[in-house]
């Protein structure tokens, strides 16, 4: 039987999700504000998750699963809070007015509510104590939707890579360098499985598995930032050092994903390696 399925923020990762879910026959609404974006098969909602009026082509029938992935396009406290809270308390509102039960909610959020940061590996029974604003923002919004009255998980996704994500490739070609000692942990999922593993769960809970509240996103190797770029320079045939000191970034841990895993789940690229090699090819 068909599973209809709204997701809200649909951007690259809710698209890549609609495009796993379309052979399985499941009926796809994606909810932004530019959906000319949206891949063809989508049923298209445009509307803006922080505004409180419904969007008109909100659907009015029923709704199997809703997948809550937006994306905060202002990086301060008040765009955070605008995304993830503020958003979601508008569909969960939307969903009242239509008389709305979906199945499961999956609320996908970040591993950035963490504040380990000595390397330690940890799951998602390790204590999530941010204390940065981000993190904190998110901790209120993974209450909100725990306490929405649907049955809901989150799945927090570790670092994001893929096409079309920058960042760490444009670093590396600068010449910068990464302190090695104390090593800095750094935990990633390719977009096409942090897709994947929204697309399992939504399947596994459609065929009567019990999910957890909780999910770690990553792949099977996080791995010292140091490592990574030293694989990236020898790929990307860098050899200069830049004069500014190394890459910044906060934190160091070890994320586990041996909970999805003993579900049935796979990352189709387990490590650093193979996910970037298939980048470095297509750049």
């Amino acid at each position: 039987m068909s599973k209809t399925l709204m997701i809200a923020g649909c951007g690259d990762v809710g698209s890549r999700l609609a495009l796993r879910l379309q052979p399985c026959g499941w009926t796809l609404y994606g909810l932004r504000r530019d959906v000319a974006q949206l891949p063809a098969g989508i049923h298209p909602v445009a509307g803006d998750l922080q505004q409180p009026v419904c969007p008109a082509a909100w659907p009015a029938g029923e709704l199997d699963y809703l997948v809550y992935c937006a994306a905060a396009s202002q990086h301060d406290e008040a765009g955070y809070r605008s995304a993830y809270v503020d958003g979601l308390r508008h569909v969960l509102a939307w969903l009242g007015e239509r008389g709305q039960r979906p199945k499961r909610l999956l609320f996908v959020s970040s591993s950035g509510v963490y504040a380990q940061q000595d390397g330690e590996w940890i799951d998602e029974t390790a204590p999530a104590e941010a204390e940065g604003y981000s993190g904190k923002v998110m901790l209120e919004a993974e209450q909100l939707a725990l306490a929405s009255g649907v049955p809901a998980s989150l799945v927090r996704l570790t670092g994001i890579y893929g096409p079309g994500r920058q960042w760490l490739l444009n670093q590396v070609r600068q010449g910068y360098r990464v302190a090695s000692e104390p090593p800095l942990y750094a935990n990633r999922i390719h977009a096409e499985d942090a897709a994947g593993l929204l697309a399992f769960l939504l399947q596994a809970d459609a065929e009567g598995a019990e999910l957890a509240d909780c999910y770690l996103g990553v792949d099977d190797e996080p791995a010292p930032l140091h490592e990574v770029v030293g694989w990236l320079r020898e790929q990307m045939g860098v050899t200069q050092w830049a004069e500014e000191n190394s890459v910044r970034r906060a934190g160091s841990k070890r994320c586990s994903n041996a909970r999805a895993r003993a579900l049935g789940w796979a990352p189709q690229y387990p490590s650093y390696r193979e996910g970037y090699a298939v980048v470095l090819a297509a750049d």
